[in-house]
């Protein structure tokens, strides 16, 4: 795991400069923090908020991730005056808790922006529990929640905003449909059912630090659509607890909150969170336990018995949220995963006939590979290494190798096409026909069979474009068995 999350692919280095960044940006808002004069409590909202706002934040353009910078104090400060006003009354408490998880949940459906709002009024209510803040500390708590978002937007879109050199990114929505039958409504109730579950078994486990089984619940909903893929975050979340738990005793015990090594760990731990997160969610979870480990040690309230408390803990709320994915409302790993590969098939379709065109191809790339992420992310419960089924493990594996036989092709299409300016040769529209159809084949075979017959054409070794379109081609009819592939349900249909 650690190889794959080292030699990923980085393009532009923007995992990189993403993490460097968000270094600089918690950093800044640290030490801000201190500088104005905030306690401890104080300097780590202004951090936490720092954090969140550059990894929630995740709009197209720069101009809407800072609308959606500033709009993060409007929902998080009402819920944070929420949370503190219900400190001494638990039953209203956790009610107005299981509220904000269920509408933050259902915020996704208005794309990056309903996400990030709906994550930083989440992690608001949290932040009051973990400093067991009281309304007398509200206002502290309002300077130290704006001075961190202050900060880390300083950085972000003044001193270091390389966005503005590249093309907007591109935003992919989740499949749609209605009512129950669309994903962030029914993951909405499955999300508030399983923090239910968490916060009431966690608080047997724990009347002090329940709050960790809640929190574990909500991030194992984050960016997932179906029950396999909900079912793997959670293993991938108690096994990155567990190594950061051992990190934990290692490093932040001896430790014993040391100011000058543990911030320096407490970087290192958010640079590992920003460059592991696309990759690798168990590592990401590694370095959040970390971090939160040495947060303790900060605070002074860091023992091993904490440590494995806060293990038991996430086991609670993993468990909460395997319950509601399975028996709630669930979504299946086949009904997804049939989404995202037909509009990976689209992608693929979209980039050939901008090739045929003579048009840039690199806008078709980025979404081509945005999707197979998502495909990766769809198929990880049939390819892990303990799925019990062997045979959809193995039409899994070859779906995923084959789709990326495409995108290397895709792309050594564009570099062929840019290079040689062959989008005008006959020879080469014609086999982009022969390639739209081939995806045709697997989208609507019905249709498929009527589609015009495009010839070979003459042999044209000057063209290195037609290596890739056959390639293309090539993968595209492999695909044909795997995808359709009985008597199981297609994986794509």
């Amino acid at each position: 795991m650690l190889k794959r999350m080292l030699v990923a692919p980085d393009p532009g280095r923007t995992r990189l400069r993403a993490a460097l960044r968000a270094v600089l940006g918690v950093g800044a808002a640290v030490t801000s923090s201190y500088l104005v004069g905030h306690t401890l409590p104080g300097a780590i909202v202004g951090g936490l908020a720092a954090l969140l706002a550059l990894f929630t934040v995740a709009d197209a353009g720069v101009r809407a991730q800072a609308v959606t910078t500033v709009l993060l104090p409007v929902v998080g400060a009402p819920v944070l005056a929420l949370a503190t006003a219900l400190h001494t009354v638990p039953w209203a408490r956790d009610a107005a808790f299981l509220a904000v998880v269920g509408a933050g949940v259902y915020a996704r459906r208005w794309g990056a922006r309903g996400n990030a709002l709906g994550i930083f009024a989440f992690m608001a209510f949290f932040m009051a529990q973990f400093l067991r803040a009281v309304p007398g500390q509200l206002p502290a708590l309002y300077a130290a929640m704006a001075t961190g978002l202050i900060a880390s937007a300083a950085v972000r879109f003044g001193a270091w905003c390389y966005e503005r050199r590249q093309p907007p990114p591109v935003v992919l929505t989740p499949p749609g449909g209605r009512g129950l039958a669309r994903v962030t409504t029914r993951q909405a109730v499955q999300a508030t059912l399983a923090c239910a579950f968490a916060l009431g078994a966690g608080q047997l486990v724990s009347q002090q630090r329940w709050y960790w089984a809640v929190v574990t619940a909500w991030w194992i909903f984050v960016n997932t659509s179906s029950r396999g893929e909900t079912l793997v975050r959670g293993f991938r979340r108690v096994l990155g607890t567990v190594t950061g738990i051992v990190a934990g005793l290692v490093v932040a015990v001896p430790l014993n909150g040391a100011p000058v090594p543990t911030l320096a760990l407490v970087a290192a731990c958010v640079f590992g969170i920003f460059y592991a997160a696309p990759v690798s969610y168990s590592w990401m979870m590694f370095a959040v336990t970390s971090m939160a480990g040495l947060l303790y040690g900060l605070l002074g309230v860091l023992t091993p018995d904490l440590l494995v408390l806060r293990l038991t803990e996430t086991g609670v709320g993993a468990l909460g949220a395997a319950l509601a994915v399975a028996l709630v409302l669930p979504v299946t790993t086949h009904a997804t995963t049939d989404a995202w590969i037909r509009r990976t098939l689209h992608a693929v379709r979209d980039a050939t006939v901008a090739a045929g065109s003579a048009q840039p191809l690199h806008p078709h790339i980025a979404r081509l590979d945005l999707l197979l992420g998502r495909v990766r992310l769809t198929l990880a419960p049939l390819v892990h290494p303990l799925s019990p089924l062997r045979a959809r493990k193995a039409r899994a594996r070859r779906v995923l190798a084959l789709l990326d036989d495409c995108a290397r092709q895709v792309r050594g299409l564009a570099g062929a096409v840019a290079e040689h300016a062959a989008g005008h040769d006959e020879v080469l529209v014609a086999a982009c026909a022969r390639v739209e159809t081939a995806v045709l084949r697997l989208l609507a075979p019905h249709e498929a069979a009527d589609a015009a017959h495009h010839p070979a054409g003459a042999p044209a070794v000057d063209h290195p474009a037609l290596v890739h379109l056959h390639g293309l081609e090539a993968a595209l009819r492999e695909l044909h068995a795997p995808l359709n592939a009985a008597p199981r349900p297609a994986l794509a249909a």
